[in-house]
């Protein structure tokens, strides 16, 4: 069976949804640790929303230096799939293993929302479940969701493809472009504000046109990643 890691950082909130939605997919959900060098021979790894080391000094830049990250950051190198939501989109980004950074909601509140999201990229390996051009709706929770990189670097990611989802509709945070996810070259590594895992299972999703509280969009996301592990 595929074996998905889910780190707990100190801090972590959301690391029970995510291991439950890498169950869900079809996979078996891995504890892995914040303070351990072990990465437990997993097939890729999530890293959860939360407020890891209670975002001191910027989100996310304790964490991306932890015993843990120096591990992913190795395994990331050669090819291991990673995916960071929220909290762990901004991991990624102050451990450079994608560009860019996240800052203050440019309305200056925290922000608690279903968002609608444009696909924009499926050649990565945790948006191969979906369309290009698909609209899903996944929740979003932030304060500082605000994805900021210099001219240069967003031209780059716009023309090499690796956009990956755009919010619709509102721009909740002021990501330029916006840029709700991006993933690196090869596309093993993802991030992205919105939270997947809150959208899947049936009765606990964003509500949709055909029932309340019924969408599981988010569910894709780790079946994307099942399905690219178990074709390789």
């Amino acid at each position: 069976m595929t074996r998905v890691g889910v780190v707990t950082f100190p801090g972590s909130l959301d690391d029970g949804d995510a291991r439950r939605g890498v169950r869900l997919a079809g996979a078996e959900p891995v504890r892995l640790w914040h303070g351990d060098h072990d990465l437990q021979g997993v097939d890729a790894v999530v890293l959860p929303g939360g407020f890891s080391y209670g975002d001191y000094l910027r989100c996310g830049a304790i964490a991306a230096r932890s015993p843990i990250m120096t591990e992913i950051v190795a395994a990331a190198g050669g090819g291991l799939p990673v995916l960071g939501i929220c909290n762990g989109f901004q991991m990624l980004t102050e451990a450079h293993l994608l560009p860019g950074g996240l800052v203050r909601n440019d309305h200056g509140a925290f922000v608690c929302r279903d968002q609608r999201l444009r696909v924009e990229q499926t050649a990565t390996a945790w948006t191969s479940a979906f369309s290009i051009g698909e609209e899903i709706v996944v929740p979003l929770k932030n304060g500082e969701g605000g994805y900021v990189a210099d001219a240069d670097t967003v031209a780059r990611l716009e023309d090499e493809g690796r956009v990956v989802f755009r919010y619709l509709g509102v721009d909740p945070n002021g990501s330029v472009n916006r840029i709700a996810g991006i993933a690196n070259e090869r596309g093993t590594v993802v991030g992205l504000m919105p939270h997947p895992e809150h959208a899947v299972e049936p009765g606990f999703g964003p509500d949709t046109r055909s029932a309340m509280r019924s969408g599981v969009d988010g569910l894709r996301v780790f079946r994307s990643a099942l399905e690219g592990v178990l074709a390789a």
